[in-house]
């Protein structure tokens, strides 16, 4: 062979090299993890992600020497250069979405390198799992990695999704925003976002929303009911929140959603979020079913005070209205439902009802106040649901809520096995 018709295979031969040695400095995450012990992600997720990564190196590794196998072989040049770059192009790309998976997992554990910040997600962590603990017998609860970001709002990569380059995600990565730290509004942005999770494991959202839209075209209140289908993958995590977190979950959600005017009666027939009027709306309605008290007409008569309607377009009026006439209706469908996956269980059946009473968090946080070891006691979201409790009773300040979360965020990433 001459020299001229060789050198586009010893090219592609020795790019092939360059990407095999490339591919060799992406090291586990075992060998370059900055965090102390106690910020750092379960072992469970942390096997789970680099199981995951090892094996898709280890697949395109694999697919290289074979490519340089065919460079070197006699057939090369029958095959064509042409036919040849493609064959390398593909494992190019193979090895950059590699590197993106290496990215989305490498943003969640380099911030545990951050003072303070690291323990505190490591107790985040802990507390993501606990909103996944009462469906323990439903399904396999996945590993979870919690990580903050600039930003308003939260979101979750979930595990069982597809990620960049096809590999199926081991684990769910939550996003949570900074600003939200310390304090027990982080809680119901975290447990929203475990909701999502949840919902994709039992099949709530396809199923609601079939069952919605037939109740849409039986006539009456049908614009409504195509809205509440419209959303109704944002507003079962938001019932899962208030679900485990009581009024802290509304509470939460408010601070979210406080935004001008405008925005509050907004109703985007594309985005699954509801107006915020109407998802505070959703939010104390669905809080008053489950644990009922007066203090959800208390608490939606504050937002009302807010965000008072007078000078809103009268049509968009009407239309609250309307959807108004039909939330109880409509929540008491969402609790009542049941999937194949939810074994029998209703969603209402899936809260610790009993022991989120209202008055039964009332009494923990006043035990609490006389003697503060008792909150080293309560599950994760039973904490957050106290301090949400107290903090609307007024018989706890932010400070001193600050302090408390801060001190059992650490402690949960120190007894974390």
């Amino acid at each position: 062979m001459d020299t001229v018709s060789q050198y586009p295979l010893e090219y592609l031969r020795n790019e092939s090299y360059s990407l095999l040695s490339r591919l060799h400095q992406v090291k586990p995450f075992s060998m370059t993890m900055p965090m102390v012990k106690g910020a750092a992600v379960s072992d469970r997720a942390l096997s789970a992600v680099s199981e995951m990564l090892e094996k898709s190196k280890a697949q395109l590794r694999n697919n290289i020497h074979k490519f340089i196998d065919k460079i070197q072989s006699r057939e090369a040049e029958s095959i064509g250069v042409a036919e040849l770059q493609t064959g390398f192009t593909i494992l190019k790309l193979r090895y950059n979405s590699i590197l993106d998976q290496l990215d989305i997992f490498a943003d969640v554990l380099s911030q545990r390198a951050e003072h303070e910040v690291g323990v505190w997600l490591a107790g985040l962590d802990v507390l993501a799992e606990d909103g996944l603990s009462n469906t323990r017998n439903l399904f396999q609860s996945p590993a979870l990695m919690v990580y903050l970001d600039r930003g308003h709002g939260a979101a979750i990569r979930r595990a069982r999704t597809r990620l960049p380059g096809g590999d199926e995600n081991p684990v769910a990565v939550i996003q949570i925003p900074r600003e939200r730290m310390v304090g027990s509004g982080i809680a119901s942005s975290l447990i929203h976002e475990v909701g999502h999770q949840v919902a994709a494991m039992l099949d709530l959202v396809p199923s609601l929303k079939a069952k919605l839209s037939r109740r849409a075209r039986e006539g009456q209140g049908r614009e409504a009911w195509n809205y509440f289908a419209l959303c109704i993958s944002e507003i079962i995590c938001d019932t899962w929140a208030v679900g485990l977190l009581g009024i802290s979950a509304t509470l939460g959600l408010m601070g979210v959603v406080a935004l001008p005017s405008y925005f509050q009666f907004r109703m985007d027939r594309v985005d699954p979020h509801p107006a915020p009027y109407l998802r505070v709306q959703l939010s104390c309605a669905f809080g008053k079913k489950i644990y009922p008290h007066l203090q959800w007409d208390k608490l939606w008569n504050l937002w009302t005070k807010f965000y008072p309607r007078q000078q809103v377009n009268p049509g968009i009026i009407k239309k609250l209205d309307d959807m108004g006439q039909e939330i109880d209706e409509f929540v008491q469908m969402v609790l009542r439902h049941r999937t194949t996956e939810m074994k029998g269980k209703t969603l209402l059946e899936l809260f610790p009802v009993q022991e989120r009473m209202p008055a039964r968090l009332q009494e923990i946080a006043e035990a609490a106040r006389v003697n503060r070891t008792e909150f080293n006691n309560l599950s994760p979201t039973l904490l957050f649901a106290v301090l949400g409790q107290a903090k609307f009773d007024l018989k706890i300040d932010a400070i001193t809520e600050s302090k408390v979360l801060s001190q059992q965020l650490r402690r949960w990433a120190f007894l974390r096995k």
